[in-house]
């Protein structure tokens, strides 16, 4: 397991699709304490600020076709827009985000530099995660 860990951020803006789609800053962060996730913080430097957390694979195969199941869908729609919609759903309602696709793909590349796919194991400690879950992590 890999001990030094490495955070990267990027910024990108993203349409929240309604009749006139309102422009939304977002963030994206991504570290190899958990290499499996990618989180996106929508109006980052607002008062309401809202997190998400992706998995990385949730993220990538949705920029080639319809992924995900319940809380979070994503896919593409390859017209002369050329966008990736981000669909989330709670029980308060549902929001949907266009995005371009070069600044999803470029981040991903950044995480795949960090953490190449299938080798998230390397990072991830599952003991301490156990242990986190049960209450009995060393701080």
């Amino acid at each position: 397991m890999n001990t030094e860990h490495t955070e990267i951020r990027s910024a990108a803006m993203f349409d929240l699709l309604t009749s006139t789609p309102v422009a939304v800053e977002v963030e994206f962060s991504y570290s190899t304490r958990d290499p499996y996730a990618i989180q996106v913080l929508f109006n980052p430097y607002g008062d309401q600020s809202v997190q998400w957390i992706l998995a990385r694979d949730l993220l990538a195969d949705g920029l080639l076709a319809e992924a995900g199941e319940g809380d979070v869908r994503i896919w593409p729609v390859m017209d002369e827009l050329d966008v990736v919609v981000l669909e989330f759903t709670t029980p308060a309602g549902q929001a949907r985000f266009g995005a371009d696709p070069e600044d999803l793909v470029d981040f991903l590349n950044e995480t795949y530099e960090l953490v190449e796919p299938g080798k998230e194991s390397r990072w991830f400690d599952f003991e301490q995660e156990m242990a986190m879950l049960s209450g009995d992590a060393k701080q």
